[in-house]
């Protein structure tokens, strides 16, 4: 039963109106009843001895796979694939389900304080020169940059590093824990 009837739309407009002919009818005691579910979500679920706190939290894992796919396909471009052999398909596939890992790997160790589009912006403008000898500049520096070498124990506000400074917060890296 809906709360107005004799209602439709122009599919094309989306302008809503009355049948023709008819009046809209509002029906109020089914507008009262829906009202007290405003502000809920409706979990149907046919695992019937399961805790009610479990499959709230077997939905919430669902949307964040969903967001893992969104992620996945729109900002770590998986589609196309511009390769047409199955080991580079699948190669292609495995680079972008490990970068996804590191990427919610980053994401948990800063506390999910930016979105995976801003850390891929970030990780992406990230770059150094050899500008010397021995000497290497990097270019750009941001928040996230930041927020992301406190979490990890790199200093990124070093504009100019020496060779072997760079070799050793690589080999330092390797060595901590990631979560």
């Amino acid at each position: 039963m809906q709360d107005i009837k004799n209602i439709t739309y122009d599919k094309e407009t989306g302008e809503v109106f009355a049948k023709e002919g008819k009046l809209l009818i509002f029906n109020e005691k089914k507008a009262n009843e829906d009202a007290k579910y405003d502000g809920y979500y409706c979990l149907i679920a046919s695992e019937l001895d399961m805790e009610t706190q479990r499959v709230i939290e077997i939905y919430r894992g669902l949307s964040d796979i969903e967001d893992s796919f969104k992620v996945y396909k729109s900002d770590l471009d998986i589609r196309p694939v511009h390769v047409s052999r199955k080991d580079r398909i699948n190669a292609h596939v495995l680079t972008c389900f490990i970068s996804l890992v590191i990427l919610r790997l980053i994401q948990k160790k800063i506390e999910y304080e930016f979105s995976p589009e801003q850390i891929i912006a970030c990780l992406n403008n990230i770059s150094c020169s050899h500008e010397d000898a021995n000497l290497y500049i990097f270019d750009y520096r941001s928040i996230i940059s930041d927020c992301i070498g406190e979490a990890f124990g790199i200093d990124f506000t070093n504009k100019r590093l020496l060779l072997n400074e760079i070799k050793n917060i690589l080999a330092s890296s390797k060595k901590r824990e990631l979560c």
